[in-house]
């Protein structure tokens, strides 16, 4: 019998997450099938207990249903509990189903072992303070860097949210408009932004020389805020990576069995 995994979504017609799962199931030789489905908002219980009692083995979750994931799982994993969400779901042999988030790891892996930046003992920012920001704190704490700065809009989010983490590393929350002055080796951005062609208030000395800045968002066109890093002299990624390396975990809490991501993010780049 062939295991079944899926992607809940809404929408989900742009997710590549299936051909991702199936390029990996062919090259480390896992029979396994894969597929996405679209979830009314609200139905989220009702279409995960079907997956499951129909004898699924696994789903991904992508917005806006990772906070009903974190609800649905009988257990968490301590970075999904941290995290407050989760995008992974597995079937344990005990009938329970245990939820985990691994974008996180997908950025760190892809920063560190595709693009071969250092995050130890760098100063990192984080622009954003939203889901997706607290989703990778975790994982890039544990990298050791010499801190991070969150910075928002909202004062009081990028405080609370650096609060939360504080005992992992040193990290601080400030506005943006505290960002004169200071300056970064590693710049991530965690806002919606880029997609929309805007940016952040951003002074021009915040960059130090040597250093990175990476999107979580990924597009065909270099985003608003590549462009911008990529005028500073840093060098830029987007969010592809950490898409197909967040797939690698996934595919590995699965199966055992970690599959080489890099042929795969140039395969998606190549198609976009």
């Amino acid at each position: 019998m062939v295991d079944h995994y899926a992607v809940f979504g809404n929408p989900i017609e742009h997710s590549r997450s299936p051909e991702i799962h199936r390029a990996f199931a062919e090259a480390t030789g896992q029979d396994l099938s894969y597929s996405k489905q679209l979830v009314d908002l609200g139905d989220f219980e009702a279409a995960a207990s079907a997956f499951f009692y129909a004898a699924g083995k696994g789903l991904n979750i992508t917005a806006p249903f990772k906070q009903d994931a974190y609800s649905y799982a009988a257990r968490l994993t301590p970075r999904a509990r941290r995290a407050g969400a989760v995008n992974t779901l597995t079937m344990q042999q005990d009938g329970t189903v245990l939820g985990d988030t691994t974008d996180g790891a997908g950025l760190v892996t892809d920063m560190v072992k595709n693009l071969g930046w250092q995050i130890r003992a760098k100063r990192v920012l984080i622009l954003g303070a939203g889901g997706a920001v607290r989703g990778v704190l975790e994982p890039l704490l544990a990298e050791q860097p010499q801190h991070i700065v969150i910075a928002n809009r909202t004062l009081d989010k990028a405080l609370n949210l650096s609060k939360g983490f504080a005992e992992l590393g040193y990290i601080l929350g400030c506005g943006f408009d505290m960002l004169p002055g200071q300056e970064f080796d590693l710049v991530i951005n965690g806002t919606s932004a880029g997609l929309t062609g805007s940016l952040p208030p951003l002074p021009d000395d915040l960059l130090a020389p040597g250093s990175a800045c990476y999107d979580l968002v990924y597009a065909a066109e270099p985003t608003a805020f590549m462009s911008w890093g990529r005028r500073q002299g840093a060098s830029v990624a987007d969010g592809l990576g950490m898409l197909v390396e967040q797939a690698a975990e996934s595919f590995f809490i699965w199966r055992q069995v970690r599959p080489n991501a890099g042929p795969i993010i140039q395969l998606l780049r190549a198609s976009m």
